[in-house]
């Protein structure tokens, strides 16, 4: 994809970032870009790895990606929605309803059980869990492989088992796209593979486009697309 393309945003796509830059210090003598006129979309069946060097951008258009942060100047559209004039409102909205996040530590709330972790991001917005609710947290936690754990506490799980009940709390809203920061890099490798096939038995079974930020070589060379970001830019797919 060449850095002067310009993506418009169609129903095919679930994210299309138009000259997208991100600057921080502004105006300051010390004003840094760190992305320089992004242009990348994602389509709803995608299954994608942004891989990179320290330093190229991948946590800050990751974060501005999942409406963590914005960008300083061009368009993010999320499900054909522009976001970059939206209020913190909107964006936290459309964050909780399009987007699922897994990072690579899995920030479990070490009081609450397996299942009451998967239910956080519903409960957030719509309170006391339902029957239906709680019917889709234990059918996500049996896809994963967790249905003797429902009411165990992350610190009677392995790593990979609370990685798993990450999985399922990003996924417990159906998402459009999820999103996933080095989601592997504490796991042993058949750990890790594990995972992955999970991420692609989501992608398939739910149409829901993954997007992976990783510098595991094996891990984006089993990806369908790899974005590969240098100093800011996409220098080649």
């Amino acid at each position: 994809m060449s850095e002067t393309s310009i993506v418009s945003p169609t129903e095919n796509l679930v994210l299309s970032l138009e000259s997208l830059s991100k600057s921080y210090n502004i105006g300051a003598p010390n004003e840094v870009e760190v992305l320089h006129e992004i242009n990348m979309s994602v389509g709803k069946k995608d299954f994608s790895a942004l891989i990179g060097p320290s330093g190229s951008g991948k946590s800050t258009l990751l974060n501005i990606i999942g409406l963590l942060d914005q960008p300083t100047s061009g368009e993010l559209y999320l499900l054909g929605q522009p976001t970059s004039k939206m209020d913190d409102e909107a964006r936290t909205a459309l964050r909780g309803n399009s987007i699922g996040f897994v990072f690579q530590f899995h920030h479990l709330i070490q009081a609450f059980s397996a299942i009451e972790n998967v239910l956080m991001p519903l409960m957030v917005t719509k309170g006391k869990p339902t029957k239906e609710m709680l019917d889709r947290a234990r059918g996500l936690l049996v896809e994963v492989g967790l249905e003797k754990h429902l009411d165990k506490k992350p610190d009677s799980l392995s790593g990979g088992q609370q990685q798993r009940v990450a999985i399922a709390r990003a996924l417990i809203t159906r998402p459009a796209l999820l999103l996933a920061d080095e989601p592997t890099g504490n796991l042993d490798t058949k750990t890790a593979a594990d995972i992955f096939d999970l991420f692609r038995k989501f992608n398939q079974q739910f149409d829901c486009a993954v997007l992976i930020v990783t510098h595991d070589p094996r891990l984006s060379a089993t990806c369908d697309r790899t974005i590969n970001l240098v100093d800011g830019r996409i220098v080649k797919e």
